[in-house]
């Protein structure tokens, strides 16, 4: 089973990923604050970076942050481990799989108190939302899931590839790799890649109290959860193939 310290580090990476991440997405969307309409480049920086501390902070757990890469490496054979001295076992998964959600929720109501003030601004409920959760461009439910399936694959086979390379460039290479699926692969779908991400935070906009905020858009839910889980089995069994 994980220690505690284990655990708290892959829930505090997440919450500093999530805080980070959301944030700078509530900076360009929301009304009235010194970042607003900077543009979808902002945006993936934002969340490569907040990529790039979270991974700093959750060192000790592995840096998982994301149930996809945590799939990804049950089902990679190469991998014996899920962080030095985790053993690969469902106890151990569903484990890292709380403290990713738990982290998530949090960091989004992180975000919803720096924000406060502007999320009480009578804006569009969508705009709100956008902060917390992502949705198709274009609604189509099987094409947005393609999208997430193709965009996780990319990253947990790249981090799966990683330990297999001798580049040393540790956090800021995952962080790069965030960066480049978003500017890259992030358009039609805002680029979930991460279930704890999409899910906790619309948890969070469900329950928190914010005026105007609109539907939670559940039915979209699911794409974000799904499409990621099937893109990191993929990827993992993709890089013991390959690496």
């Amino acid at each position: 089973m994980l220690t505690p310290n284990i655990f708290l580090a892959e829930l505090t990476g997440t919450f500093i990923l999530l805080l980070l991440g959301t944030g700078v997405v509530a900076n360009v969307n929301l009304k009235g604050t010194l970042g607003h309409a900077a543009g979808w480049l902002t945006i993936c920086f934002g969340w490569g970076m907040a990529v790039f501390a979270g991974v700093w902070v959750a060192a000790a757990s592995g840096a998982h942050l994301n149930p996809a890469v945590t799939v990804g490496l049950m089902v990679n054979a190469d991998a014996t481990e899920l962080a030095p001295g985790v053993d690969k076992t469902v106890a151990n998964m569903l484990l890292y799989f709380a403290a990713q959600m738990i982290g998530a929720v949090l960091g989004a109501v992180g975000t919803w108190l720096a924000y406060k003030k502007h999320f009480d601004e009578p804006i569009d409920g969508g705009s709100k939302l956008g902060v917390f959760a992502t949705g198709g461009a274009i609604r189509s439910y099987p094409w947005n899931m393609v999208t997430e399936i193709i965009a996780t694959f990319v990253l947990v086979f790249v981090i799966n590839g990683f330990g297999k390379t001798p580049h040393g460039l540790g956090p800021l290479a995952v962080a790069l790799i965030v960066v480049a699926i978003g500017a890259s692969l992030g358009g039609p779908t805002g680029y979930a890649i991460n279930p704890a991400r999409d899910l906790g935070p619309r948890l969070a906009h469900a329950l928190l109290p914010i005026p105007g905020k609109g539907s939670s858009d559940w039915a979209y839910s699911w794409v974000p959860v799904a499409g990621p889980l099937i893109g990191g089995v993929l990827g993992g069994l993709g890089a013991a193939a390959l690496f």
